[in-house]
């Protein structure tokens, strides 16, 4: 992957560089209990599978939020601006082109140890990258690709961080396509897990503007191959098996391993931001582990 003639986007914020460091506490229960349920919920993300992320990562952010910083020199929100700026770049033709109206985009917040969302709660570094709709802002803690590398067998080449990146503006994409609010009537009328449907579709939305960025930015199959082994790292399954030992699909959240992997090269191989495309990650006859 080539960025060399990518632009960098002015919606990047560098917060790290505070001072406070990342400060852990235990989480087996009362108070513990309580943070990790209200950052699942706030960040949708099953407090289960969270639980065992934060016990992988070496526990939770406590205390109050680090004061906002100056930014760390150390190339990565160059990284990150100019990554932004190609998602912008595919994004906004996609929306003129199927007629989705004006692509608004999204701000993104490097950060360390915690973070105030600005709408969907503080959140520790261990939760890894999320996107929160009410902000519009996608928070990354560069940290987590190392610990992706080192404890669930990723990669931290550069196309795995474009990809988790892309991933979380996918959420964007459906935050503004209002995606999530098929989530919701799902979770009324079923009863369902039904997150898994807007996770596999965001890795969907991934694989999208990979294909349509690809010539730009010069991707290879070796950075496809980057992408594909993320992907499998980061499965519910794969996460699971590290952090419990055994794999419960009922609360599988992002979807398993395969069936991220399978949304993403599919997105990158058709290119295809369709209604019709789209839509049928939310097939009412369809369950969302039969995806």
């Amino acid at each position: 992957m080539d960025l060399s003639n990518q632009r960098e986007s002015d919606n990047v914020e560098d917060r790290r560089g505070g001072g406070g460091g990342r400060r852990t506490m235990a989480l087996g229960g009362g108070i513990g209990a309580v943070i990790v349920a209200l950052i699942a919920g706030a960040l949708g993300i099953n407090p289960q599978l969270l639980q065992g992320l934060l016990q992988l990562a070496g526990g939770a952010g406590g205390g109050q939020v680090a004061p906002k910083g100056k930014g760390v020199e150390d190339g990565y929100k160059e990284f990150s601006a100019k990554l932004l700026g190609s998602t912008e770049d595919v994004w906004q033709k996609l929306f003129r082109s199927n007629n989705y109206g004006n692509y608004k985009n999204p701000g993104m917040v490097l950060f360390s140890g915690e973070v105030d969302s600005e709408g969907c709660g503080v959140a520790p570094s261990s939760v890894g990258p999320f996107y929160c709709p009410a902000s519009k802002k996608v928070f990354l803690d560069p940290t987590f690709f190392e610990e992706l590398e080192g404890k669930l067998g990723g990669s931290k080449a550069e196309f795995s961080q474009a990809y988790v990146i892309a991933h979380e503006v996918g959420h964007h994409v459906q935050n503004l396509l209002r995606y999530n609010d098929k989530v919701e009537g799902f979770k009324r009328r079923e009863s369902e897990n039904s997150g898994i449907r807007l996770e596999l579709q965001a890795d969907y939305l991934a694989g999208v503007w990979a294909h349509h960025a690809a010539e730009k930015i010069k991707l290879s199959e070796k950075d496809i191959g980057e992408a594909i082994t993320t992907a499998k790292a980061i499965g519910d399954d794969r996460i699971q098996k590290k952090t419990r030992g055994w794999i419960s699909p009922e609360s599988f959240n992002h979807g398993k391993a395969e069936q991220r992997l399978k949304y993403f090269l599919e997105g990158y191989k058709t290119g295809d931001a369709s209604e019709a495309a789209l839509q049928r990650f939310f097939n009412p006859n369809v369950k969302p582990l039969d995806l």
